[in-house]
């Protein structure tokens, strides 16, 4: 049986070493079978010193304790998956809500858990995770497995591109194993995908871009740019547009820029410049560096400033949010500021930049192609990941809170 051991911050954790753990002797798993994981609340810094750690998987931002604190109206809790050598293996940061009228929460795992989902034995992490949340008095939880499901390169979809198309009509270039099998397992043990029933669609985006650096110059970089994105670049260097990295203070000017955006796209965040400025401190005091606000300016005005997240470990990057001003946009400064970005990133050693969410529809009339057609031009490849899925805990009054919370998000 696994189980949930007490606290932090008693005399399980080790003197010496705050990423292990002492607990009692456990016997040996039988032949063929692996030995017992034990789930522990853990402490914020020894969950971010994990995070930091190279490993086989880089954490998404999502993941961070420090981004439980960007999240207002939720109460957050890391957790800790400790081997029988008593080494912290796995971790998770959980976001708890608790609905209008409702004495129970709901459980959200944004772009996680961090486990080894390549493990046979999934259940060794799964069952004390779902043990220790209805614990909690949880009634349902929903996460997001960090793994990819389906690629398709920039030229598949360019080719593909039609009236009345989506990216889901088109062949991918790439079926992942592991996402295709973990998918499997967890409709297996009752998972249910959001979406798939028409309600309750994923909260982070489930078909994102992404641009390999692993193995890449510079070079290869510009030479993976298609003709209009070199073009471009080129065209703002020689119009002077200066690009660079500006700090907190130009936040407020950011946010206008966002407005501006908005408005001119058709779409709305709702995030006040508060959100960005907590945001902000909160990830570079956990870890200086973590965001940045790269900037255009030409003649000494701001056209552009776009926002990028770097991963605990550095392996990852990713693109959040751009604003851009709706005149001069001749001097392209957009196209300048994300070259600027791949550059660095490329420089600083990271495998990929992420460039977050990208529309499915491949319909040249279609207003939101115009996204992925400009993502599509760094060369990139779009990918689904595995998306969002969604377990009731136990109980038919868990099942009708389930159902309750969905109604209130969708309204939200």
């Amino acid at each position: 049986m696994l189980h949930v051991s007490g606290p932090p911050g008693t005399a399980a954790y080790a003197e010496d070493d705050a990423l292990t753990m002492t607990t009692h002797h456990r016997p040996q798993a039988p032949a063929g079978q692996r030995a017992e994981l034990v789930l522990r609340p853990i402490p914020a810094d020894v969950h971010a010193a994990f995070l930091r750690r190279p490993g086989p998987h880089t954490a998404s931002f999502l993941q961070t304790p420090s981004w439980a604190r960007v999240k207002t109206g939720w109460r957050a809790e890391s957790l800790g998956w400790f081997d029988a050598d008593h080494r912290l293996v796995g971790s998770a940061l959980v976001l708890y809500r608790r609905p209008p009228g409702v004495r129970r929460f709901f459980a959200y795992l944004p772009e996680g858990p961090g486990v080894d989902w390549a493990d046979p034995q999934l259940e060794r992490w799964l069952d004390p995770l779902l043990a220790h949340l209805a614990g909690t008095g949880a009634f349902a939880v929903r996460m997001g497995p960090p793994l990819a499901y389906r690629r398709w390169s920039a030229r598949t979809l360019k080719d593909a591109t039609g009236p009345g198309r989506r990216v889901g009509d088109v062949l991918p270039d790439m079926v992942e194993p592991l996402g295709a099998a973990v998918a499997d397992r967890l409709r297996e043990s009752g998972w249910r995908r959001c979406g798939e029933d028409g309600q309750g669609g994923d909260a982070q985006p489930r078909l994102v871009f992404e641009v390999p650096l692993a193995g890449r110059g510079l070079d290869d970089l510009w030479t993976g740019l298609n003709q209009e994105w070199r073009r471009n670049i080129k065209k703002a260097a020689k119009s002077g547009v200066w690009t660079g990295v500006e700090g907190p203070q130009t936040l407020p000017a950011f946010h206008e820029l966002l407005r501006i955006t908005e408005r001119r796209d058709g779409f709305d965040l709702g995030r006040d410049l508060g959100y960005y400025q907590r945001q902000y401190a909160e990830l570079n005091a956990e870890q200086p560096g973590r965001m940045r606000l790269y900037t255009a300016r030409h003649q000494g005005e701001l056209l552009a400033a776009h926002t990028l997240l770097t991963a605990p470990d550095g392996n990852r990057v990713w693109y959040q949010t751009g604003a851009s001003a709706d005149h001069r946009r001749e001097v392209r400064p957009s196209n300048a500021l994300q070259w600027r970005m791949l550059c660095d990133a490329q420089t600083a050693g990271a495998a990929v930049y992420d460039m977050r969410g990208v529309p499915d529809d491949l319909d040249p009339a279609a207003r939101s192609h115009g996204l992925l057609r400009w993502k599509l031009g760094t060369g990139g490849e779009a990918v689904e990941t595995v998306g969002e899925w969604e377990l009731p805990l136990q109980g038919a009054v868990n099942k009708a809170l389930h159902r309750a919370m969905h109604t209130y998000l969708t309204r939200r």
